[in-house]
């Protein structure tokens, strides 16, 4: 279990959910992690919970809207580790309001984009220089399934994700000669038990209908993607958007009512 021995991580957002999940199985697989977000008391018990199995981690704070918090992230890691291999951009705040068109503000349009485009946007901004001296490293994006088409009511999340998909292919062909890679992980639906009460059933089995396999997605398949993206495994692998949602949406979005009537689409 040592895919990742050597190498040092930062995985923002990593005090619960998804986070959490990639920045177990980076530490288990050998990575020195640093865990980061704004609750402290949640960022050490993920360090807590590593250092128990094992693994080697610290507790960092980042607020996603804060740029300085970003700066001293990224520069204090790179101090006290000598290096930066690996950084996943994870952090979002997730409590923003959306809406329809015309029921957005410019405000709310802009607190989406601050938080899910330009706080991704500066933390490889300020990673870059360190990767350089370093003599490459990975950069991985956390995406959403909301950039794969038009949605009823998550307009400006939407667009933002969209965004990233394509700061991901920027990033990785300006920097690649430099090997850097940067690539973009898109979950689907995935259950966390932060999350698991809070989504309703309808919407469980409306999704469940029309994913491929049996099951909704856990924040460990996400990992095991980005654990692939952060490894030499995957050095002539860069500039991709990879969608991790069961096969949710690699087909017609009429087959879920096909599947009903036991019959195929035509």
């Amino acid at each position: 279990m040592d895919r990742l021995k050597g190498k040092v991580a930062i995985v923002t957002g990593s005090t619960s959910g998804i986070g959490t999940g990639i920045a177990k199985v980076f530490a288990a697989e050998g990575a020195t992690v640093v865990v980061c977000g704004r609750r402290e008391a949640k960022g050490q018990g993920v360090v807590d919970a590593i250092k128990a199995e094992g693994g080697e981690a610290s507790y960092h704070f980042m607020d996603i809207m804060q740029v300085e918090s970003i700066e001293s992230l990224i520069k204090d890691t790179a101090e006290k580790y000598g290096k930066i291999d690996i950084l996943v951009n994870n952090a979002a705040n997730v409590g923003l309001k959306d809406g329809r068109v015309d029921e957005l503000t410019l405000d709310m349009w802009d607190a989406v984009f601050s938080s899910d485009l330009r706080g991704t946007f500066y933390a490889i901004k300020c990673v870059i220089p360190y990767m350089q001296q370093n003599n490459g490293g990975s950069i991985i994006n956390i995406g959403s399934m909301a950039s794969c088409g038009g949605d009823l009511g998550s307009t400006a999340y939407a667009c933002a994700k969209a965004g990233v998909d394509m700061l991901t292919q920027s990033t990785a062909l300006q920097y690649g000669k430099a090997n850097i890679r940067c690539n973009c992980v898109r979950p689907g639906l995935i259950v966390t038990p932060d999350n698991e009460a809070k989504v309703p059933q309808v919407l469980k089995d409306i999704f469940l209908n029309n994913i491929m396999v049996s099951r909704y997605g856990c924040p460990e398949d996400i990992a095991n993607m980005c654990l692939y993206l952060g490894s030499d495994e995957s050095t002539f692998f860069t500039g991709q958007v990879v969608t991790v949602d069961g096969g949710l949406n690699s087909h017609v979005s009429t087959v879920g009512e096909f599947k009903k009537m036991a019959t195929r689409t035509w």
